[in-house]
């Protein structure tokens, strides 16, 4: 009798174990894309355009130009590092106190997520290329743990800014003109396709939106 009380209270044992690990998994948070195909932008509204990827629209719709930058290991870096490539990009600066480390870390998310899939890239640019040499970027690249998919990229400040503020679009101050002097910081992380396209914009700084950002590259990854 008493070994038969041991082996019931033993299965409700093993029943409990089984049932929390189950519930566990079952409330464990997945981060979906919202839709099953994304929209295209063109202007700093970022205002959503559903197009067809088959449609003639989109042979004279917003592309980024093409780019020469240098990333951290001395390579030159442009449009044909990315031919074929599904990218995320950003702006930042190794000596930045503030929002730039919060937005490294959540980067390091996407890379992390992609580390096995060479059709995904990284491109950050710094907003402060004097100071941001290619012997800084790659300090700040071994210290921060950034591996070979993510480029991080310096050069002529009038093309980095201008890649920012007319290409990518990511400042939020609409309307309001700003030149060489006036500097370029921005939280945004902007999902481009393999044809040069933006197909979203995603808030560096929180993490729900970096995982929404993960969603919807393998949405895109499903319609090219």
């Amino acid at each position: 009798m008493k070994k038969l009380k041991k082996i019931v209270s033993r299965f409700f044992l093993l029943l409990i174990i089984v049932t929390t690990i189950s519930c566990k998994n079952t409330n464990k948070e997945t981060v979906l894309s919202r839709v099953d195909t994304l929209p295209y932008y063109n202007e700093a509204s970022f205002t959503p355009k559903w197009i067809d990827a088959n449609s003639d629209e989109l042979k004279s719709f917003h592309t980024i130009p093409e780019f020469s930058l240098t990333d951290q290991n001395g390579e030159n870096i442009t449009q044909k590092t990315f031919e074929g490539k599904i990218y995320v990009t950003d702006f930042f600066f190794t000596t930045c106190p503030g929002i730039c480390p919060m937005m490294t870390k959540n980067m390091t998310l996407v890379q992390d997520a992609f580390k096995d899939d060479t059709s995904v890239l990284m491109l950050s640019h710094s907003v402060t290329p004097s100071i941001d040499s290619v012997a800084q970027l790659k300090k700040y690249a071994i210290d921060k743990n950034i591996g070979e998919n993510w480029h991080l990229v310096t050069g002529d400040k009038k093309e980095i800014y201008d890649l920012g503020r007319q290409s990518y679009f990511v400042e939020e101050d609409l309307g309001e003109p700003k030149g060489i002097d006036d500097f370029l910081h921005t939280e945004n992380f902007i999902l481009i396709d393999k044809q040069k396209h933006i197909r979203g914009i995603y808030n560096g700084l929180n993490k729900n939106s970096v995982k929404q950002l993960i969603a919807d590259i393998k949405t895109l990854q499903l319609e090219q």
